[in-house]
């Protein structure tokens, strides 16, 4: 029983594994790393990361790629912002920030499913429309004074330090996971990355998987968006500048194989907890600033080896079965 579960969840455990002597190794070297205060960092900077990371997980999986999410966030971030300092009912702002990241991503997908672009090169135009567009609805000067009301809907703690955004992050988490391994969109999703001429072949409309793979993945990115307005109080059209790399590292880290194929929610989310204790840990120990971006290329290199390595030894394993 104890070795089924291992080798069903060799990934998870191994990043558990990784997440613990991280905590132990930073905590030896500066004691500081442990207080309360570092560690509800570390949860609120997973949250924002994790709910991108589970988002992109989507497309990774059908074998593609959203480098789009980070100016998305921003975009849809602004549009709340504007909403909430108009007086807009804060409960329709967070819809209205979610349609938005459900639209963006559609287009991402329609210009890859539908019009045969790839990916990367689709996802990279749109990068550049998504952030165009916060600067324009914006002047590109920051959304100041983001009223209270729609502040205290994502932002209160429910016990001691912790936020209902942790809450929010884990509870998409189980949506996706339930999205994935419970329904056909999601089965369809996991064969379109495993072999997707042979999903065709099957009878599965892949443009229109793809499609939705990428606009409900972005509605990961949105609710970051959204959080993020809560916690600043302000929508700025340069917030996220980068974070796709954050959200690719999460999704790594987590097992999702960058050829498409494999990725588990839960992974993601650990993955996730794991950079951005990494990056916390960075900081407490004022290293500066930049190697962060090293680090984030390191962990990324990494885990995709990891992936590959991991997959060598299962297809060796099998041939010796055989």
């Amino acid at each position: 029983m104890m070795k089924k579960l291992f080798k069903n969840n060799f990934r998870e455990l191994s990043v558990i594994i990784a997440i613990l002597a991280m905590a132990l190794i930073f905590g030896v070297l500066n004691p500081a790393y442990l207080r309360p205060v570092n560690l509800i960092d570390i949860l609120d900077q997973a949250t924002i990361y994790g709910l991108m990371g589970v988002g992109i997980m989507l497309p990774i999986i059908t074998g593609g790629i959203d480098i789009s999410v980070g100016s998305a966030l921003a975009f849809a971030g602004c549009v709340v912002a504007q909403l909430a300092v108009a007086g807009v009912n804060p409960v329709l702002c967070m819809l209205v920030g979610l349609i938005v990241g459900f639209l963006a991503g559609l287009l991402n997908g329609f210009l890859i499913s539908k019009m045969k672009l790839q990916p990367f090169i689709a996802t990279m135009g749109t990068q550049s429309v998504y952030r165009g567009v916060a600067y324009i609805i914006t002047n590109g000067y920051p959304v100041l004074g983001v009223p209270d009301s729609y502040r205290d809907m994502l932002n209160f703690k429910i016990i001691g330090d912790i936020r209902i955004s942790i809450v929010i992050f884990l509870v998409w988490a189980v949506i996706v996971y339930i999205l994935l391994r419970k329904t056909r969109l999601g089965t369809y999703i996991y064969a379109i990355g495993g072999n997707m001429e042979a999903a065709r072949l099957s009878g599965v409309r892949v443009e229109l998987i793809q499609m939705m793979a990428y606009a409900i993945g972005m509605l990961g990115t949105a609710l970051a968006g959204v959080i993020q307005v809560a916690k600043l109080g302000t929508g700025d059209p340069t917030t996220g500048n980068g974070w796709e790399m954050n959200a690719i590292a999460a999704a790594a880290i987590g097992g999702t194989s960058m050829a498409g194929g494999r990725g588990n929610p839960w992974g993601t989310v650990l993955g996730a907890i794991l950079f951005s204790g990494l990056k916390v840990g960075l900081v407490v120990m004022n290293v500066n600033t930049y190697w962060q971006y090293v680090a984030t290329g390191l962990v990324i290199v990494v885990a995709a080896y990891v992936e590959i390595f991991q997959s060598m030894v299962t297809s060796r394993k099998k041939k010796k079965k055989a």
